[in-house]
């Protein structure tokens, strides 16, 4: 006999969401579906008809976890807009600044991942190991891109400043001096999650990978025609989670995707791993590809190159698109300048790629591993809601001009 198992609000993730699992009478997940119940912020709207630097500087707080995806997404997608070519040394302190912030979110993954895999005599090992790690990260993004929570450096047209010499030679220092420190972080959490003994096959979907580049990311890489996004109603076979669901749902040639860590292994390394263990290993190995790539540019950084160019604001009503590989994944950004303003914008965030993704994902095997699927695909509701409800009592008027291009 059918049993629903619902987790509401499912935990140790940002944002708020709802994990729905039918069970057979062996408690085996027959069906499951994933959804956000985080209220919409509408930060989309609140920029459209302001100035284009409006853009960056609100879209950053849609999420306090991924601000510098969102802030280079919304540059890159009006670079494109305004036709802005960026001066190398911009591109790199860009690239920079997201490898440290990828370190960074992947060290508070390992956080909120601890107590399902870290026993009680490595915990506090692993959560100073976490602590070391993150401070370091920080304090590049800070000295890199003006603070380490909103970066107020990062600039349509490139970045308000260069770093001085004795910037980037203090910088190189202290991420060599991480290294060894790293190294040992992501083989103790390599470790932790075999030991775990996660049944082999959970997590896996037969979902497509998506994703535009190694660490970085490349709106070239990304096919707007192949893009679409539609009402919950419409991908969810259960009325009462349609309801409830407040994210839309991407899909990329009419199919869920999954992106994040492993996609981008997957694409562009060759990993052939699926499942809850996979998407461990590939997180925690790509804070040793960002820490190398970190190393590499501090390396050639010129500090006396220019990082700003020279552009009109005014815009010629392009749509621009920005692709940012964010920690959790894909993060796209849509916008589009005329008469110096913002006409339309839009963000096709990384956990909205998932959604769809993680529900199903959980199915085959016991819904006590539900909650462990979840979290290895690291979602983050905070920024994923896309529409608004407009009736509150029936929750049935829906709408939906929010998501549309």
């Amino acid at each position: 006999m059918s049993e629903k198992i619902v987790i509401s609000p499912t935990s140790r993730q940002e944002g708020h969401a709802e994990l729905v699992m039918e069970v057979d009478d062996e408690g085996i997940v027959t069906k499951g579906r994933y959804f956000s119940i985080t209220p919409v912020r509408g930060l989309e709207k609140m920029v459209t008809g302001k100035a284009p630097e409006t853009a960056p500087v609100m879209v950053q707080r849609i999420c306090g976890v991924c601000p510098i995806p969102h802030t280079l997404a919304s540059v890159e997608a009006m670079d494109d807009s305004l036709g802005i070519e960026i001066p190398k040394a911009a591109r790199q302190l860009r690239e920079l600044t997201l490898a440290a912030h990828t370190i960074n979110s992947h060290a508070i993954h390992h956080f909120l991942i601890a107590p399902d895999v870290v026993p009680e005599n490595l915990f506090t090992t692993a959560v100073e190991s976490v602590s070391e790690i993150r401070k370091t990260a920080q304090y590049v993004v800070d000295m890199v891109a003006g603070e380490g929570i909103h970066p107020s450096d990062v600039r349509i047209g490139g970045m308000a400043s260069n770093i001085t010499e004795v910037a980037r030679k203090r910088l190189y220092a202290r991420l060599k001096q991480l290294k060894p420190k790293l190294d040992a972080h992501v083989e103790l959490i390599i470790g932790l999650v075999a030991d775990k003994g996660f049944p082999e096959g959970s997590g896996v979907t037969n979902a497509p990978t998506l994703a535009t580049d190694v660490l970085y990311g490349n709106r070239d890489n990304f096919d707007l025609d192949r893009f679409t996004e539609i009402m919950p109603e419409s991908w969810y076979d259960d009325p009462e989670v349609a309801k409830r669901a407040c994210s839309t749902i991407p899909l990329y040639d009419g199919r869920n995707v999954e992106v994040g860590p492993r996609a981008r292994a997957a694409t562009y390394g060759g990993f052939t791993e699926r499942g809850v263990v996979a998407q461990h290993v590939a997180r925690a190995l790509e804070m040793k590809t960002a820490l190398s790539k970190a190393i590499d540019i501090l390396g050639e950084l010129d500090t006396s190159a220019p990082v700003m160019a020279d552009f009109d604001v005014t815009g010629t009503n392009k749509l621009g698109v920005g692709a940012i590989e964010g920690p959790r994944g894909m993060d796209v950004h849509m916008a589009q300048v005329a008469d110096g303003k913002t006409q339309f914008y839009s963000c096709l965030v990384p956990t909205t790629w998932n959604i769809p993704t993680m529900g199903p994902a959980t199915e085959g095997f016991h819904h006590e591993f539900g909650p462990h699927v979840i979290r290895a695909y690291d979602p983050c509701l905070s920024c994923a809601t896309h529409m608004i409800v407009v009736d509150d009592e029936d929750r049935s008027i829906l709408k939906d001009e929010m998501v549309r291009i």
